[in-house]
């Protein structure tokens, strides 16, 4: 069964927009929890514009689900996830100036670094997911790496649900299928909603996780975040 990890990111946005400890992050983490969400994830970034590194050490000891923590692998990005232990990192090559992640690892050219990387995080027992785009031979290189799963960027196949969802879903699956016959674990995540994700679980429904931030914030500004995450899981668990 297809598991839903909230990414609590945009919540600390607010909290830093305005200064303070409003809204609490950490309280928002483990109320996800409480409302059924059934991982936490956290993206910090260098300049810890969302989520601090502080939050996220916080955070880990109250977690009782599964903690996933996304980012590129910088050396204070790795010694952060050596010490807290995650139970899931997530590899995601995103330059410090990006806005959002938009783009996956290329897993040939970065084979050496990210083989390297994922034997540092292994030896701490902690599985290994690499962030890539939907093309099978990205799943088959990841493999080579070392990791555990792979996930896959999916702002392309939401962007393209909305004229043609058969031709928007069709690289994905064919990714997926090759990272399961690799013997990796799938998860998914951006831009996924409640418009788009039963289709896509549908089509996929192998995918052990998907990451949800943004769209779960701004559908709890209307229909409140317990209720929101209900809405999730239905489309989730089908």
């Amino acid at each position: 069964m297809t598991r839903l990890s909230v990414n609590i990111n945009k919540i600390a946005t607010l909290r830093n927009a305005r200064g303070g400890n409003m809204p609490d992050v950490t309280k928002a983490a483990l109320d996800c929890e409480r409302f059924g969400a059934e991982g936490i994830t956290v993206h910090p970034r260098p300049d810890e514009r969302h989520i601090r590194y502080s939050d996220v050490r916080e955070i880990r000891p109250l977690v009782k689900t599964e903690f996933n923590i996304e980012g590129n692998p910088i050396q204070k990005f790795v010694d952060l996830v050596c010490e807290v232990v995650p139970d899931q990192v997530t590899l995601v090559p995103d330059a410090a100036d990006a806005v959002t992640s938009d783009a996956g690892w290329d897993t040939v050219r970065n084979a050496d670094f990210l083989s390297d990387i994922c034997g540092t995080f292994k030896s701490k027992g902690i599985r290994t997911s690499i962030f890539i785009g939907a093309d099978p031979a990205m799943a088959e290189g990841a493999a080579k790496c070392g990791c555990d799963r792979i996930e896959l960027y999916t702002e392309p196949y939401a962007a393209g649900y909305r004229t043609d969802r058969e031709s928007a879903i069709a690289p994905f699956i064919a990714t997926a299928a090759a990272a399961r016959d690799c013997g990796l674990g799938v998860n998914a995540g951006h831009d996924l909603n409640l418009g788009n994700l039963e289709f896509f679980i549908r089509n996929i429904p192998w995918t052990a996780e998907v990451s949800i931030g943004h769209a779960i914030i701004c559908d709890a500004l209307y229909m409140g975040l317990e209720k929101t995450i209900a809405e999730y899981l239905k489309r989730v668990h089908i």
